[in-house]
């Protein structure tokens, strides 16, 4: 048996997959297809219903509980590991902003705490920062590794929205989760679920392992930046989400319906 994965190129999920889809694990018969585009393409997807199984926004997921099920491994929730928004000097007036995406969890974050902030430019995460320092924006609203770089470009923290979350909910905050297709039958999305969690043991326990992998998809990213953004976004809540990480993500849908970003809270099957 094929199955399509969708994930993103960045490091956090290369170290996830790498055992899974290289079978480094055994994966008991199924194959898994890696497709790897950024997270707001893969979020576009999973409101078409594209990929089986895939990355996604835990903002997106608030649209599309009815044809996916949350699977409890995989996932990216911490605390303070949030969004920065960012600008290129202290004393500006933001009028403008960068996002990475609309359905993001980032753009989701940037709506609670900047309610007034609507005039949104949807840039790819990684040119961001350049569109602030040529003036393309006011602000821009960072993702992944670029939390740790903009600093060495000149740019300025206006406000990081997961110490923000942080502040508001006392709970770690849901970024990005896998979910599987409602089409393929629960027990197929247990084992799967099953899978990732031991592609990610076999990664916290093999480091080295996935070094090639995630290098071959982060380019010309610095090393120590890779290995930052791994330990960031990879912890035990991407072995499985819990209770502790339950609790969060349906904070995050309450206090979603409370601002009218949905009309109702929802009933995530988690698998």
């Amino acid at each position: 048996m094929e199955i399509e994965i969708g994930y993103s190129p960045c490091p956090n999920d290369c170290f996830i997959f790498d055992a899974l889809i290289h079978k480094k694990i055994n994966t008991n018969g199924i194959t898994f297809k890696p497709i790897l585009e950024d997270v707001e393409t893969l979020n576009k997807w999973a409101l078409q219903g594209k990929l089986p199984v895939t990355k996604l926004s835990y903002h997106t997921l608030l649209y599309v509980s009815n044809n996916y099920a949350l699977l409890k491994s995989g996932s990216a929730l911490g605390f303070n590991c949030g969004p920065i928004l960012i600008c290129k000097s202290k004393n500006i007036e933001i009028k403008s902003v960068a996002i990475p995406g609309i359905n993001t969890t980032a753009n989701l974050l940037l709506s609670l705490a900047y309610p007034k902030l609507t005039n949104k430019k949807v840039i790819l995460f990684s040119d961001i920062e350049n569109a602030v320092l040529n003036n393309e924006v006011d602000a821009g609203l960072i993702i992944h590794e670029n939390r740790f770089t903009y600093q060495n470009k000149g740019l300025h923290k206006v406000k990081d929205l997961g110490e923000y979350w942080d502040d508001l909910i006392k709970a770690p905050i849901p970024l990005g989760g896998i979910v599987a297709s409602k089409t393929l039958n629960e027990n197929l999305r247990i084992e799967i679920s099953k899978l990732i969690k031991n592609s990610i043991e076999f990664a916290f326990n093999n480091p080295n392992e996935s070094i090639p992998y995630v290098k071959q998809h982060a380019q010309e990213m610095d090393e120590n930046v890779m290995q930052k953004h791994i330990n960031l976004y990879v912890n035990n809540f991407s072995l499985d989400i819990g209770e502790t990480g339950t609790k969060a993500v349906n904070l995050l849908i309450k206090k979603a319906v409370d601002v009218g970003i949905i009309s109702d809270e929802i009933k995530l099957e988690i698998n």
